[in-house]
């Protein structure tokens, strides 16, 4: 998340209600801040656009979930934790929100209004009054900071880079929370700290954060944990009591008395239960599943929607991710060779069933995307780095090697050969082999669910054919993950970096070097770049939103071209499916499906035979 600096005049000063002092700087007092230039909605506004403000009350939605948990924590490193529980979710509130439709700004939740410095040296946040925990106790800024230190200094290692430039959390009053920023002036800081999710200190202070948990803690949002069985299933119950259901933020949503999350161990089986209408919603990821499993009955009779709902969101990157912790995978050219056996078209054709796009940027479907030749503005913040980067950065369009889609790639596996010849490999009885350390090129493809194998197998075929022993080894969620993350132990994986429409400090855990070091960050490929280290300092310090984009691309060229990954592909659209039960406003929000928004119609379902 990043939220842009334009010395506080596009987005900050339309939000003015009122200019105070505060330690002698002045404050401008706001009800929103926002990323971009300005947010979509005023001081005073009733709800967001995209909902039904008198959308009933009732009903259950149900959802299928892969895998398993066994923690209700959703905050730490530790355990797999449950849906429906993050922040900005069900069960925790965070102090500002995000409107689906204006994603780049923040509008009061607990926080009723901010104070932000005009030298961006800190911010306030005054709190709702009346907020209230789930066990009926106030909310108060002593949770806050409570909160905030937690995340920082016992949560995900992700907070700590996120937060790193916020230095204290004072407390003010009951009600009143000063968070002091260090380093650049950046209006990013206001906003991060906005999404701070808040727990009950009386309820955690005598806890261990760290550790998994499966005892329903106290929370802040609008559902309580009602009912589970490990693993298996998770019910939300709404709170009746809950004290923000009539803010401008949350009319129109948070509409069901229950929301059911059942697990499923193989996704094929929860296609299955979803076409026997053993849950409600899904959001089909697979492009074979889209294609070929949803040919049934309901479908016809206008029971199940199936829609294809196009979205504005960024998409990031989806890619095969090189772990160059690995001495084979450290030289650049072995990365670009495999690059050449992966034949995407005939992927495209053959098993995606035309549906997707080739992935050639960080920040797919977004302004931050490099495209063509290096500009004007992207050369004077790389030129510095000359010597430091690839030739191609100032010289070429960064292109993916391309094939006609018959499966026959000789000439992209001829260019392999050659780029892995000059690396210093060379076949030797019918093995990729180094000729200096001699070691043997065998990569090995780490997977949590079998549903890429299918993609992968041609692949490997075709790594076969210039030498290359590869496998894949298919191992159940939580030991993928703990592999992934914490021992970093994998050749090659899949992986998806989502991107915000605002990047910013999240980048120091998805490329920075120090990330690269730690256990849980997003680093997985183990990047140690000092240029994308000063590059990424360059995005969190932006200025304007004109001068993200340009920093942003510049960012996007170096991670390219040094052939981190293999990009895979992209869909602009959510690919959609639900039993015909619910009402849904007249206007979707472009940024999700909607799906936050709907409400159980009890008419409509009694009419199609689903009544819960």
């Amino acid at each position: 998340m990043k939220i842009v600096k334009n010395t506080l005049v596009l987005a900050l000063a339309v939000l003015v209600c009122c200019v105070g002092m505060s330690d002698e700087v002045k404050t401008k007092k706001m009800h929103a801040t926002t990323l971009g230039y300005v947010p979509k909605y005023g001081p005073g506004f009733e709800h967001f656009d995209y909902v039904n403000p008198n959308a009933p009350k009732g009903g259950t939605m149900r959802f299928a979930v892969i895998g398993g948990y066994d923690t209700f924590n959703p905050y730490t490193a530790k355990g797999d934790f449950a849906a429906g529980l993050s922040a900005g979710g069900n069960l925790y509130e965070t102090l500002m929100t995000t409107a689906e439709d204006d994603i780049q700004s923040q509008y009061g939740l607990i926080a009723e209004s901010l104070e932000v410095a005009e030298d961006l040296s800190f911010a306030i946040f005054h709190l709702r009054p009346e907020a209230r925990f789930s066990d009926g106790t106030p909310i108060t800024a002593e949770d806050v900071k409570f909160s905030f230190h937690t995340l920082v200094d016992h949560g995900h290692p992700r907070y700590a880079h996120y937060y790193k430039n916020v230095v204290n959390a004072i407390v003010l009053g009951p009600h009143s929370i000063k968070f002091e920023f260090d380093g650049p002036p950046n209006r990013e800081l206001p906003q991060i700290v906005g999404q701070v999710a808040v727990f009950s200190k009386a309820y955690w202070e005598d806890r261990e954060f760290e550790k998994t948990t499966l005892d329903p803690p106290v929370s802040s949002g609008p559902y309580k944990i009602s009912s589970f069985e490990a693993g298996r299933y998770v019910v939300l119950e709404r709170d009746k009591d809950y004290w923000g259901e009539h803010l401008p933020v949350n009319v129109g949503t948070n509409n069901f008395d229950v929301l059911r999350y059942d697990y499923y161990l193989d996704a094929e089986v929860a296609v299955e239960a979803f076409k026997s209408g053993e849950y409600d919603i899904r959001l089909e990821n697979s492009s074979l599943k889209w294609a070929t499993a949803y040919d049934f009955p309901a479908l016809h009779e206008g029971l199940v929607k199936k829609e294809l709902l196009r979205h504005e969101r960024p998409t990031g990157m989806q890619a095969f991710i090189f772990n160059i912790r690995k001495t084979k995978f450290q030289d650049p050219r072995v990365r670009r060779a495999l690059a050449y056996c992966f034949d995407f078209e005939w992927s495209n054709e053959k098993l995606f069933y035309g549906q997707y796009t080739r992935t050639t940027s960080y920040f797919e479907n977004s302004d931050m995307a490099s495209r063509g030749l290096i500009s004007e503005e992207e050369y004077d913040i790389l030129i510095p780095y000359k010597d430091q980067l690839p030739e191609e950065v100032f010289t070429q369009e960064y292109t993916l090697p391309t094939t006609d889609g018959s499966g026959n790639i000789r000439e992209n596996l001829r260019k392999a050969v050659m780029l892995l010849e000059e690396a210093g490999w060379t076949v030797k009885d019918n093995k990729l082999t180094h000729e200096e350390s001699g070691e043997v090129m065998e990569i090995e493809f780490l997977l949590g669910s079998p549903g890429f194998e299918r993609i992968i197998t041609p692949f490997i075929e075709n790594l076969n054919r210039v030498g290359i022993t590869a496998s894949i080894r298919t191992v159940e969620q939580s030991h993928y993950v703990h592999r992934r993350n914490n021992e970093r132990d994998f050749d090659m994986l899949v992986h998806v970096f989502p991107q915000s429409l605002s990047p910013g400090n999240e980048q120091r855990s998805d490329w920075g070097s120090e990330a690269a070091d730690q256990t849980a960050t997003d680093n997985h490929i183990g990047i140690k770049n000092p240029v994308v280290d000063e590059i990424i300092e360059k995005i969190v310090a932006a200025t304007t939103r004109e001068e993200l984009i340009v920093v942003c691309r510049a960012l996007d060229r170096v991670l390219l071209w040094n052939h981190y990954v293999i990009p895979a592909w992209h869909i602009n659209s959510f690919r959609f499916l639900w039993w015909d039960k619910f009402g849904r406003p007249e206007t979707r929000p472009v940024y999700t499906t909607g799906a936050s928004t709907w409400w159980y119609d009890e008419a409509k379902a009694k009419q199609n035979g689903l009544a819960n």
